[in-house]
């Protein structure tokens, strides 16, 4: 990495549980979202180094994606609680990152499909899927406040758990 590149890390949310009565921004994360999360944290923990920041939806399925996959890294970065990122769209999630200090090297954000998807497609300039907890890792030259679309390179997309990621 050179010294003005940063890295972009997007982490959809694990398997949320659909079987109860709760608001969509109060479900939880399903037995499948569980086993999920610890994976994704372990591959992030081998391959992202250490991770400046981490911005969160603050839905309970997010959150609770946050808690597993940060038990894995070490040390967890902080974080932030960002109620913009729940329902965000991709021009509106890619205003939170161009939010970003200039200081931060490696940025992790967690939310929610379509959104995630659809910024990650635009910043790789192609489609990109995410499925749950679903990773793209990009490569960004220059400041955050200067992230454009299809200005990133697409290191890596899939998932922890043998759907792309290795």
């Amino acid at each position: 990495m050179t010294t003005s590149e940063r890295t972009l890390i997007l982490l959809r949310h694990a398997k949320s549980d659909w079987s109860g009565a709760l608001p969509d921004v109060d479900r939880p994360l399903a037995d499948r979202g569980h086993a999920q999360a610890p994976l994704a944290g372990r591959w992030l923990a081998s391959r992202a180094g250490v991770i400046d920041l981490a911005i969160v939806s603050p839905a309970v399925r997010a959150r609770e994606t946050w808690e597993l996959v940060s038990a894995e890294l070490a040390p967890a970065p902080p974080v932030l609680f960002d109620e913009r990122v729940y329902a965000a769209s991709a021009d509106q999630l890619l205003a939170i990152v161009r939010e970003a200090p200039a200081d931060v090297r490696t940025l992790i954000l967690v939310g929610h499909n379509p959104g995630m998807e659809q910024l990650a497609s635009l910043l790789a300039g192609e489609d990109v899927i995410l499925r749950t907890a679903g990773i793209a890792e990009f490569g960004v030259s220059g400041l955050w406040s200067g992230l454009e679309a299809r200005s990133s390179a697409l290191r890596a997309a899939g998932r922890a758990d043998g759907y792309g990621l290795s």
